[in-house]
């Protein structure tokens, strides 16, 4: 419940004056986030994944990344679902020229999908299935039969959204946005790889400063958070590919950047077998990345096949903000 929602009795001496302060103040309060220990990622990752899946994932960015100095989008009014919560307080997020002055001039010293810092994994009971929905040419679709079976099975999901599919599929964005059975995250704005220096994964130039690398995160987030009344707690960039200052910028700006350790579909480019395949071998702890852009591919189909099995073999599903709960310490 809100600060704003409850009721407004008279506050009664000094102490009492003293708590109603400090309750507004909590409200307002960023969330507290640790990092957890990034762990290898195994199975398909998109490193591996085939020539096929890196042609997607160059398709589905379509835009080259904007000039440095080009100022932030302003984010398109996206109005909640009928069911939303109302909205609260913004987190207290840091502005670009804050993290401009507290990261230009670091240089990277690593790259790729498990850098330090990126979550991969979880000590949770639970399976975490997230879905990514890309954008851009050839990345806007949506695949209804397999959100239906999810809520069919009742599979909870996290669904990292970019902001070009918001904009392309706004009734469907709200509702999901409003669905309890899924969770939004942060997929980028213009699904870039997030580098401070511009670089390439699978041919896509990356973010190439630190004001791009901010942006690419912040935009979306205002995005998601007019869509779903709060702001999200993940973030993946397009291709999955970081640095490790910009694996920093995005746990200064308050988001938790987010992996995979199991690749279920390979960029929406597995047949549904091997899907299926590839999805009966995670386990606990695993965060499993697919795609629901991809209607026609053969993840619906796989993700049909290997469920049910897996809940009558007792595998229990989360989502991500369940799997990884706000102020959890790593080990």
């Amino acid at each position: 419940m809100l600060v704003g929602d409850l009721p407004r009795p008279a506050l009664r001496g000094r102490r009492s004056v003293l708590i109603g302060l400090g309750a507004l103040a909590a409200g307002v309060m960023v969330d507290a986030v640790v990092p957890l220990r990034a762990q290898g990622a195994r199975s398909l990752t998109p490193a591996n994944a085939g020539p096929a899946a890196a042609e997607n994932a160059v398709q589905e960015s379509g835009l080259d990344p904007a000039p440095a100095g080009t100022p932030a989008s302003t984010p398109p009014a996206v109005e909640p679902g009928p069911t939303q919560a109302p909205p609260v307080p913004a987190r207290l997020a840091p502005t670009e020229a804050q993290v401009v002055a507290e990261f230009s001039g670091r240089r990277p010293t690593d790259w790729g999908l498990t850098v330090a810092g990126v979550i991969t994994s979880t000590s949770a009971a639970q399976l975490a299935l997230t879905f990514d929905a890309c954008g851009g040419p050839g990345g806007a679709g949506c695949d209804h039969r397999l959100l239906d079976t999810l809520r069919r099975l009742g599979v909870p999901a996290t669904l990292f959204v970019n902001q070009r599919w918001i904009e392309a599929n706004p009734g469907v964005a709200r509702e999901l946005a409003a669905d309890p059975l899924f969770e939004l995250a942060n997929h980028g704005s213009r699904h870039c790889p997030l580098s401070v220096t511009g670089k390439r994964a699978y041919g896509i130039p990356g973010t190439s400063d630190v004001g791009q690398v901010y942006r690419e995160i912040m935009d979306n987030q205002a995005v998601l958070r007019s869509l779903t009344g709060r702001p999200p707690r993940f973030f993946r960039p397009g291709t999955a590919f970081y640095d490790d200052v910009a694996v920093a910028i995005t746990r200064r700006t308050g988001l938790l950047p987010v992996n995979f350790s199991v690749n279920a579909d390979a960029g929406a480019t597995l047949p549904a077998p091997a899907v299926a395949a590839t999805l009966a071998k995670a386990s606990a702890g695993d965060i499993v990345i697919a795609h629901f852009n991809r209607p026609g591919s053969g993840t619906a189909a796989g993700f049909e096949q290997a469920l049910p099995r897996m809940l009558a073999h007792g595998t229990a599903f989360a989502q991500l903000g369940r799997a990884l709960p706000a102020g959890a310490v790593a080990l």
